[in-house]
């Protein structure tokens, strides 16, 4: 009687979905970013201000960081099926 292994995959993200992963987490932010300002200077323009500006370089920073790590091997296993 054979013995059946379980096969893993190892599945790459699509650049559409590192896009989309991107955007999901932005927009987490944008909101926690936006309520902390507000809570602690009561100021809806420097709130707004400060969500817009934080979250146009950390989105370009995220989406890269995601990209680069997806090429980098270490921590990475091949797995024979």
């Amino acid at each position: 009687m054979e013995e059946s292994t379980p096969t893993t995959l190892h599945l790459k993200d699509t650049f559409k979905r590192s896009i989309v992963k991107s955007v999901g987490y932005r927009l987490i932010i944008i909101i926690l970013d936006f309520t902390t300002v507000y809570i602690f200077t009561h100021k809806i323009e420097m709130a707004v201000g400060f969500m817009l500006i934080s979250n146009i370089y950390t989105t370009i920073v995220y989406f890269l960081h995601e990209r680069i790590w997806d090429k980098i091997k270490w921590g990475k296993k091949v797995v024979h099926s």
